[in-house]
């Protein structure tokens, strides 16, 4: 097995390296003065199982670039197989067309990667699942789930009452699975969506009144969704709202509304490396999910059952 990184997200290459016990495979990602991207493997690939880790987060259109071109010098260094590792899936918001003469990006980037020469995907928590469907080569969608529940377990001694709540009805079936793993009670947020990146709160289905709320969902990108509804919340009473999201975007000045926000806490995985004002923000926080990919990475090398890690 060789693992590669690439420059999105070093810090979580490096601790899935250390998790497999294998060191980073060589290699040289740079760029040239026109920013067009050179890459250069430094170690023999001839007949190996190769696992590119990159997140195509911010800037996504480079490091998606990143991504193909290590690929497919890989594919013509006759790499015996490639797996293409993304924990973050960028363009997936983008799964349908939403009016006349619009785009399905996330179909599109797909066939870039297998075109580039990718054997497999493996990913995290797509933002639809339908996404799958759009590979024609064989795709893992690992969940978020198990290190979400472990963590609220073990936040959660003072037995508190908690009431798991999706913040859209597109999310219940995410919120629903871990309110199942808790043996909690799931509440609905009905929004509407006057345009992208503006969500305005409409209703809440549930009883939250005198309840620790956990809202959950796949991408936080402006904050606005999850201020909004936390604001909701304890408008109903509920007596704190946390907030657990697999993908923390948190583009533009999302964490300066989350710090302001009624929001506890938000809790994210580390699929996108920490931007220092996440950092140094008070109510934002990551846990890694290395030790989960690295898990999915082993069993796939050694064709055993990925699916069994959560059923």
């Amino acid at each position: 097995m060789k693992v590669i990184a690439g420059n999105s997200n070093r810090p979580l290459a490096e601790a899935i390296s250390a998790c497999l016990n294998v060191p980073l495979t060589k290699a040289s990602i740079r760029r040239f003065s026109d920013m067009e991207v050179f890459v250069e493997i430094l170690e023999n690939v001839r007949g190996e199982d190769v696992f590119v880790i990159q997140s195509t987060s911010y800037p996504a259109n480079d490091n998606l670039m990143e991504l193909l071109v290590t690929i497919d010098a890989l594919k013509r260094g006759s790499a015996r197989r490639i797996t293409a590792v993304l924990p973050y899936y960028g363009y997936a918001r983008q799964d349908r067309k939403t009016g006349p003469r619009t785009p399905i990006s996330a179909k599109l980037v797909a066939n870039l990667i297998t075109m580039a020469g990718a054997n497999r995907v493996l990913t995290l928590d797509l933002h639809a699942g339908q996404i799958q469907g759009f590979f024609d080569i064989p795709l893992d969608n690992l969940e978020a789930a198990p290190v979400f529940v472990k963590h609220i377990q073990e936040t959660n001694k003072d037995g508190d009452q908690l009431v798991i709540v999706s913040p859209d009805v597109g999310g219940v079936v995410r919120a629903r699975a871990i309110a199942k793993r808790l043996d909690a009670d799931l509440a609905i947020i009905d929004k509407r969506r006057e345009r992208a990146g503006v969500s305005e709160v409409m209703n809440i289905i549930g009883d939250v009144s005198d309840r620790r709320c956990i809202l959950v969902d796949d991408i936080v990108d402006s904050g606005g969704t999850l201020c909004n509804a936390a604001e909701a919340l304890i408008g109903k009473g509920a007596k704190s709202v946390s907030a657990y999201v697999t993908h923390g975007v948190l583009s533009g000045g999302a964490v300066a509304r989350i710090s302001a926000s009624p929001l506890e806490a938000l809790v994210t995985t580390d699929s996108i490396q920490a931007t220092e004002a996440v950092r140094v923000s008070r109510n934002v926080r990551q846990l890694t999910i290395a030790t989960l990919m690295a898990e999915a990475i082993s069993r796939i090398s050694e064709e055993r059952s990925v699916s069994s890690l959560f059923y």
